[in-house]
This record gives structure tokens, sequence and C-alpha cells, in this order.
């Protein structure tokens, strides 16, 4: 993986770290890899991160029903959960795959660049 790939993953990882919308599974897998960059474990911890980043990121579809279930009510209080659904039918429409808040964003972008993290 080039320099300015690696240096790109990393702002996004520091960005997943600091996201509020971050799972603690995800922060600690963030975490890992970047103990790792540079040691012998490199590869095995990109391979977990990113399996990690793949199960987290929330499909659009996803956060659309949640947001308008029981339990996505409860979660961002019942007003809240209109505005999420309302706002991820309209990104749907834009043509967004995935959720947009900071975390999933993070997330989205580390995993465009997926193949060149596993090249070796």
């Amino acid at each position: 993986m080039g320099k300015e790939v690696l240096e790109y993953v990393i702002e996004k990882t520091n960005d997943l770290i600091n996201a509020a919308s971050c799972s603690s599974e995800a922060k600690e897998a963030a975490q890992a890899w970047l103990d790792a960059v540079g040691t012998a474990e490199e590869a095995e911890e990109t391979r977990k991160y990113l399996v990690e980043l793949e199960a987290d990121i929330i499909p659009i579809d996803g956060l659309i029903a949640f947001a308008e279930s029981e339990h996505g009510a409860e979660v961002f209080g019942a007003e809240s959960a209109k505005d999420v659904a309302a706002h991820a039918r309209e990104i749907k429409a834009a043509g967004a795959v995935y959720c947009d808040c900071p975390a999933c964003a993070a997330a989205e972008a580390i995993l465009e660049k997926k193949d060149m993290l596993l090249a070796e």
C-alpha cells in the first residue's frame, strides 16, 4: 500500500475513533490496527479491522428501517427518529448506499481503499 493511501486511512481511522456514533468494537479494531501499522501484525490486524467495518457500517435501508422502528424511536426520540428516517430517504434518493453519520462515513471511506489495504 502506498504512503498516501496509508496516511488517508490513518486519517479516516482517527475520524472513526472520534465519532460519537462509532461502536466500541469498531473503536477497538481501529486502535488495534493503528497500533499494528508498520509491525509484523499489520496484515492480520488490517483483515480484522476491515471485517469489523463491514459488520458495523449501516446500509441506508437498514437505517431507514431502524429509524422507523419502535426501538429507533426509543434511541433517537420519536421526533428525531422521524427526522433521521426522512434524512436517510433523502440521501438514498441522492444515491447514498450507507448511513452518513460520522462513523459510517469514515468506515465507507476506509472500505473504499480495501483492495489497496489488502494488497501485499
